[in-house]
């Protein structure tokens, strides 16, 4: 039962470490300091339902679905990112000091609400075709072997990684936030969140194109 929690934790962990769209928004709200607990609470929670719908052996129904409609998905997924990306491009632009009266620099961005915040979150978690390859079917796939007993610590395993994961990340970068007191610490969280959202923007791209050249 203990090997198959860990076998689960360690699956998990390797499949959400690598930095993307998602991850890097958690860290960008840690370093406003806004909704941090939601946004990681969210994220964890997000996985976890993934992960416990693969393990019920929902992958094995999709993966039929997912391959028919792959490109479709991809296509949109890039089209979001692309746009996501150009706006964090164009507050960075944007970026100017403001100063108040004691000569402080007034420069985090404008906090967004909480609705705002989830809203937003959500279609970077859901609108991504690989979050579902990685937790419903990939971890979905993995848990087969585990029955009962083993199958639920696989489970909890792979959701105790995703919470420990997200947590470190958004409250790690929140500890940075008292840093983020210049316009251009702002402005190069800003490019730097463009460059990951366009870069995985052109991934995207790529997979729809690929998809696109294999059913001809």
């Amino acid at each position: 039962m203990f090997s198959a929690a860990l076998s689960g934790f360690a699956l998990s962990l390797s499949l959400i470490l690598a930095i993307g769209a998602q991850n890097s928004f958690v860290i960008r709200q840690g370093l406003l300091n806004q909704h941090v607990l939601a946004v990681v609470l969210f994220c964890s929670i997000a996985d976890m339902a993934l992960i416990c719908l693969g393990a019920l052996g929902l992958g094995q129904l999709l993966a039929p679905i997912f391959d028919l409609y792959s490109q479709w998905l991809f296509g949109l997924a890039a089209l979001w990112l692309a746009v996501y990306g150009i706006l964090r491009f164009r507050d960075g632009l944007r970026m100017n000091a403001k100063t108040d009266l004691d000569g402080a620099n007034l420069c985090q961005p404008a906090q967004a609400s909480l609705t705002q915040t989830l809203s937003v979150l959500a279609v970077l978690t859901f609108a991504n075709p690989h979050v579902y390859l990685d937790t419903v079917i990939l971890l979905g796939s993995l848990s087969v072997p585990y029955k009962g007993s083993d199958k639920l610590a696989f489970v909890c395993g792979a959701s105790a990684a995703s919470l420990s994961f997200f947590g470190v990340l958004g409250f790690g970068a929140r500890r940075f936030s008292h840093y983020m007191t210049s316009p251009r610490a702002w402005q190069v969280i800003d490019f730097a969140t463009a460059f990951v959202m366009l870069m995985f923007a052109g991934l995207e791209s790529f997979f729809y194109f690929a998809r696109m050249q294999q059913d001809l």
